[in-house]
C-alpha cells in the first residue's frame, strides 16, 4: 500500500488549521466565557455569603432585641402590677382609714348628742330645782327668819380672823367709798345699826355702809368693799351643790 504524503501533509496541515482556528474562535472564547462565569458565579458566592452572613447577623441582632424586648416587657409589666397592687393596698387602706374617721365621727357626734342631751335635761332639772328652792325659800322668809339671818352675819363678822379679815380691813382702810351691804330684803333700822356696830368693833374703824335691797340672794346678807367680800346666804349653799352637781356631769362616763 503506497501513502500519499502529499495528503497526510495536507490533512496534518488542515488539522493544525483547524485546531488553531478553534483555539483562537471557539475554545479560548469559550474559555474566556467560562472564566467570565466563574467568576460572576464566585462575585455572586461572595455577594451571597455576604449577604447570608448580614442576614445572620440581622437575624441575631432582631433575636437580641426581640429577647431585650421581652424582658423589658416582662420587667415593664411585673412593675406595673406590683404598682397595681401597691395602689389598691393604699387605695384599700385609705378607704380603710376614711371608713374608720367617718364611724369615729359618727360615734362621736353620736355620743355628743346623747352627752348634749343628758346634760340638757338635767341642766333643766337643776334649773328647775334651784328655782323652785329658791321661790320656796323666798315665800317661807319671814320678819323672824330676816332677823336670824342678819345675827348670823353679825356673828360671822366678829368671827373674822386671820387672812380674811387683814384683807378685808386693808379694802376699807384703802378706798373712800362706803362699803356696799346687799341684802335679800329690806332690812330694819335696827339690823342696819347691829351691822354697822360689828363693822366697827371687828376693824376698829368707823365703817360707812350703804344698804341695798337685792332679792337674787335667797335669804342672804353680802358686804363688799374694793374688791373684798363678805357674805352668807343660801344662795351659797345652793350654787355649791350647783357646782357639784355639774362637776358630776362632766365626770360622768361617755355612752359607748
Amino acid at each position: 500500500m503506497l501513502i500519499d504524503w502529499f495528503t497526510v501533509v495536507a490533512q496534518a496541515l488542515n488539522f493544525l488549521i483547524l485546531v488553531w482556528l478553534m483555539k483562537r474562535y471557539l475554545y479560548k472564547p469559550i474559555l474566556n466565557a467560562i472564566a467570565a462565569r466563574e467568576k460572576l458565579v464566585a462575585g455572586e458566592l461572595s455577594d451571597a455569603a455576604a449577604k447570608k452572613t448580614e442576614a445572620q447577623k440581622d437575624r441575631d441582632e432582631f433575636q437580641r432585641k426581640n429577647e431585650e424586648f421581652d424582658r423589658q416587657r416582662a420587667a415593664l409589666l411585673s412593675k406595673a402590677t406590683d404598682e397595681a397592687k401597691a395602689e389598691r393596698a393604699r387605695l384599700l387602706d385609705e378607704a380603710r382609714k376614711a371608713a374608720d374617721v367617718l364611724s369615729a365621727s359618727r360615734h362621736d357626734a353620736l355620743n355628743g348628742e346623747v352627752r348634749s342631751l343628758n346634760q340638757s335635761i338635767s341642766r333643766r332639772t337643776q334649773d328647775e330645782v334651784f328655782a323652785i328652792a329658791r321661790k320656796a325659800l323666798a315665800d317661807l322668809a319671814t320678819v323672824s327668819l330676816e332677823e336670824r339671818i342678819g345675827e348670823v352675819f353679825t356673828r360671822r363678822v366678829h368671827s373674822l380672823n386671820g387672812k380674811a379679815k387683814d384683807c378685808l380691813a386693808s379694802a376699807i382702810r384703802t378706798t373712800s367709798d362706803p362699803a356696799l351691804l346687799r341684802s335679800a330684803f329690806d332690812m330694819p333700822a335696827g339690823q342696819q345699826a347691829a351691822i354697822r356696830n360689828a363693822l366697827n368693833e371687828t376693824f376698829s374703824a368707823d365703817v360707812k355702809v350703804r344698804f341695798e335691797t337685792t332679792p337674787d340672794l335667797v335669804a342672804g346678807i353680802e358686804l363688799s368693799t374694793n374688791g373684798q367680800e363678805i357674805g352668807w346666804s343660801i344662795s351659797d349653799y345652793l350654787a355649791s351643790m350647783e357646782k357639784s352637781v355639774g362637776e358630776l356631769l362632766k365626770s360622768a362616763p361617755d355612752v359607748q
